[in-house]
């Protein structure tokens, strides 16, 4: 739990935008512009189950519309409220911004533990809920687009999709109301590895800037670098699975709600999850040794945290005993206002959320594309590629046997070469593209300017800056 006097979520987003809106040049009209939510709509409705009426409460917040469509996950958790989707819903304006992807921000959530209902149930429940945004056009192609978020996935927005189809029969584009969809109706490939894979590349990022490793006591590359991980769900399941596969990282602990496992040597991150997946906890794996107070392992020595599931979970409470020298925020807000300057303070290094799990709204930007395009990433250029890169290996062999040259192309060269890119690979390259594009524009400011001393200052002043030039190319 977080101390009394603990900034809240909204508060510590307000901070953190008050901290940084107090170095720009902004007119105050302006900057109060950008900071409040425009809109949130609470919606309360009925389903009947097991004989009765139930009756739930839910949210769709717009933070900003100087791009739209405006986008943002649903999330399904008890613990929703108002003043969080808010929060969540300014977070989305600023991250959008900062990755350069053309929406205004939005979120929304339903008070519901999902664990607690079957499928059918909840298909019924998700159907009334779309209904409710739908018809109010909180949901649509051109004006909101959600996505998951805890407590939802492809399942709850394919259901969100035909609803929208059902309720607009004559929209070409109404596919594109959602995204985050299976790709049988409708998504993309890559997108449920997304938030998972930009984590991967935003540490690949920050691994590139000398700098920024300097700040961060760190050096070298990722590989044999110690990483914790709070949070074995879609996020963090991903990235560390590609951390530890293909960048050589080693997991050291894996945190869960049911405590936490922990080897030196490294975990085997798809063992664990597969473990997870059959027994539903941590409990009884064998081949690491089990910690009940998972929490204890935020404060252990290694070189990268990575929070990748709760917000809040590095408070006042624990904050000075965090030895991690880089965090890299996986999840929403896991770190707190408070909790913030305390680390700055001892000289840690926090790549921030809006920057760090942008990779979500990135592919899905690239699904919403695909679905108003109508057509595959790849489709139309991926043979001519290949065809095209045959003719070079065929004449570089032609050459070989000419001149009698005996030599020939490694058959590992040839089939990477001859493979053309499609959709996984183009999304990935996307992505990869993105995020070093927005780690530069944030490094640039915080190794530029003696008024910034840390990432997160750096990224609101780069997505804010993006916000106000919308509002002023508007005529505001």
């Amino acid at each position: 739990m977080n101390p009394a006097n603990e900034p809240s979520f909204r508060d510590s987003v307000d901070l953190m935008f008050n901290r940084a809106v107090a170095l720009m040049d902004l007119p105050p009209g302006l900057e109060e512009k950008i900071r409040v939510c425009n809109a949130t709509y609470t919606v309360r409705f009925g389903v009947r189950l097991r004989g009765r009426m139930h009756t739930f409460t839910g949210y769709r917040s717009v933070h900003s519309e100087h791009m739209e469509p405006v986008k943002g996950g649903i999330r399904y958790s008890m613990a929703v409220n108002q003043n969080e989707v808010e929060a969540l819903a300014a977070l989305m304006t600023y991250k959008c911004a900062l990755v350069e992807a053309p929406f205004g921000g939005s979120k929304g959530g339903l008070c519901i533990d999902p664990r607690e209902y079957d499928e059918h149930e909840l298909e019924l429940i998700t159907r009334r809920f779309a209904y409710e945004l739908i018809k109010r056009d909180m949901i649509h192609p051109a004006q909101n687009v959600p996505a998951p978020d805890m407590g939802t996935g492809e399942r709850e927005m394919a259901w969100i999709a035909d609803q929208y189809k059902r309720m607009n029969t004559t929209d070409i584009n109404g596919v594109a109301c959602v995204t985050g969809k299976p790709i049988n109706a409708g998504g993309i490939q890559g997108r449920t590895e997304a938030t998972g894979r930009g984590v991967q590349y935003a540490l690949q990022a920050f691994f590139r800037d000398p700098e920024g490793l300097k700040k961060a006591g760190l050096s070298g590359k990722l590989d044999g670098k110690r990483v914790i991980i709070q949070g074995l769900g879609n996020v963090g399941y991903h990235a560390a699975k590609f951390l530890s596969e293909e960048d050589g990282a080693k997991i050291t602990a894996i945190i869960e709600r049911d405590g936490a496992l922990h080897s030196e040597d490294g975990l085997n991150v798809e063992a664990v999850h597969k473990w997870i997946e059959k027994h539903g906890t941590i409990k009884g794996y064998a081949d690491a040794k089990f910690e009940e107070d998972g929490a204890k392992f935020l404060e252990a020595d290694c070189d990268i945290l990575i929070p990748a599931a709760l917000e809040g979970v590095i408070n006042l409470t624990n904050a000075e005993r965090i030895k991690a020298p880089l965090i890299i925020e996986a999840a929403n807000g896991p770190v707190t206002a408070g909790a913030d300057e305390v680390l700055r303070k001892k000289g840690a290094v926090i790549v921030p959320d809006m920057y760090a799990n942008a990779g979500g709204v990135t592919v899905s930007y690239f699904e919403w594309v695909k679905n108003l395009s109508h057509i595959r990433f790849g489709r139309m250029q991926r043979r001519a590629e290949e065809s095209r890169h045959q003719l070079v290996v065929d004449e570089l062999e032609r050459l070989s046997a000419d001149k009698d040259l005996g030599w020939t192309l490694s058959p590992d060269f040839k089939e990477k070469y001859l493979r053309g890119a499609g959709e996984l690979e183009l999304v990935r390259s996307g992505l990869d593209d993105t995020m070093r594009t927005a780690y530069e524009a944030m490094a640039h400011v915080w190794h530029s300017r003696d008024d910034v001393d840390d990432l997160r200052t750096a990224a609101y002043l780069v997505s804010i800056e993006k916000v106000a030039a919308s509002y002023h190319a508007k005529g505001l």
